[in-house]
């Protein structure tokens, strides 16, 4: 009987590690940039620069800072819960952007789990079966 009270509760304690999900991709920023609703919540007020994208006249730099966000991903795809994040992401580096008096976010890199990447198209999300998160790091600058 002790011995199977142990393997039971064995067995409940690792049922939860079974369920636990850490997916790390790669997604496409023009397609979340393509999202009506995402280009809605966006504006148009900061240019993005993505990866070795470069503007062509910096005039001032402002600094660079990250933003970490998360968004539900329950009974979503990992695709559609990363575009989400993506987005409440670049929103937080808007905001920074307009704070701090510029009108871009360059050298805009991923930054998963304290991992730089730098990429023109496409950028990392951490996906699991509640949520999904997509940590990015940019420099706001004035640029002409």
């Amino acid at each position: 009987m002790k011995k199977l009270i142990l393997v039971i509760f064995i067995n409940l304690l690792l049922i939860p590690a079974s369920f636990a999900r850490d997916d790390i991709g790669s997604y496409a920023i023009a397609d979340a940039l393509a999202i009506e609703e995402y280009k809605n919540l966006l504006g148009n007020e900061i240019r993005f620069y993505f990866g070795t994208n470069k503007p062509k006249n910096i005039q001032k730099i402002y600094g660079e800072f990250g933003t970490n966000k998360k968004t539900n991903a329950f009974n979503k795809t990992d695709k559609a819960a990363c575009q989400r994040a993506f987005i409440s992401a670049l929103i937080s580096l808007r905001d920074r952007a307009l704070r701090e008096g510029g009108n871009a976010v360059i050298n805009v890199k991923s930054n998963y789990k304290g991992t730089l990447t730098s990429d023109n198209t496409t950028f990392r999300c951490g996906a699991g079966a509640i949520m999904a998160g997509v940590a990015l790091v940019g420099t706001v600058a004035q640029v002409k």
